[in-house]
């Protein structure tokens, strides 16, 4: 099958490595360069890095629509998308044969849009999964075509789930184009109330420290490793990496970062503000 690949962040590597594995991957789409860090040098998407080290040609469109009329006269037969970031016109829908196959870690319709891992460790769940649906024009809006429910660990962060969903969601994708390979891809509608979920904004990453001890953990483990729960503590603000319950039912901060230094403990924060 000859395919195209979109994605940009960190968790569609495994999958553009199993599209690159299993099908004729003509080239990767990814968002373009942008400055980071303290320099603000231009840093390639993880995808970019990727796809380079893949041999894989990179488109970088700043236009979908116009990319779309670039490739309209060109034969695929799947679209593959995963954590692009932007929404595919119809025009560039309506390109490959087969459809556009996305990897979204969540059951869907529960926890659409831009931060789905995120929310389900904030709202305390003890389960999440990846659905590979065939996208529509709407947001995470199209038909399932595999589902798998993944339990989330006791005290798992944001970042190994992140992980594991990101490998179980290229391992699901590739059961999708054993499917595909077969013919048309059976889909069902998306069962169950629909949930949106937004992007992280610095205020949603503020915890108040009067909150339910359990909450706050739950806050810490969601923005771990990054971007990090941020807390104000007598006028200084510091950035809460790991923290726990303890048996007594009071908060534990195992490691935060305070202004111009290094990582520490609560307890050993404490002690340097008294």
């Amino acid at each position: 099958m000859k395919t195209l690949f979109f994605g940009t962040s960190d968790f569609a590597v495994p999958s553009l490595r199993v599209t690159a594995q299993r099908t004729q991957c003509a080239a990767a789409v990814t968002q373009p360069d942008r400055p980071a860090g303290r320099g603000h040098k231009m840093r390639p998407t993880p995808v970019k890095i990727a796809a380079i080290e893949l041999g894989l040609q990179v488109y970088e469109p700043a236009s979908l629509r116009a990319f779309a009329d670039e490739i309209a006269g060109e034969s695929f037969d799947l679209f593959v998308l995963a954590s692009y970031g932007r929404i595919l016109p119809a025009s560039l829908l309506r390109v490959p044969r087969l459809g556009a196959l996305n990897v979204h870690p969540s059951l869907l319709p529960k926890y659409r849009g831009a931060t789905p891992i995120q929310s389900a460790i904030l709202n305390g769940d003890s389960e999440t999964g990846v659905s590979i649906m065939l996208m529509d024009a709407g947001m995470d809006t199209g038909d399932i075509v595999l589902q798998q429910t993944v339990p989330i660990g006791d005290g798992e962060t944001y970042g190994e789930l992140h992980d594991r969903l990101a490998d179980i969601g290229s391992a699901l994708l590739g059961d999708a184009f054993d499917l595909a390979q077969r013919g048309p891809l059976e889909r069902h509608a998306q069962q169950g109330q629909p949930t949106i979920t937004r992007p992280l904004r610095r205020e949603g990453l503020l915890v108040d420290l009067g909150w339910e001890p359990q909450r706050i953990v739950r806050a810490v483990r969601a923005f771990s490793p990054a971007p990090g729960a941020r807390a104000e503590f007598a006028g200084e603000s510091v950035k809460l990496l790991r923290a726990h319950v303890n048996s007594e039912g009071g908060l534990v901060i195992d490691e935060l970062i305070a202004p111009n230094r290094g990582p520490m403990s609560g307890e050993a924060y404490l002690r340097s503000r008294s």
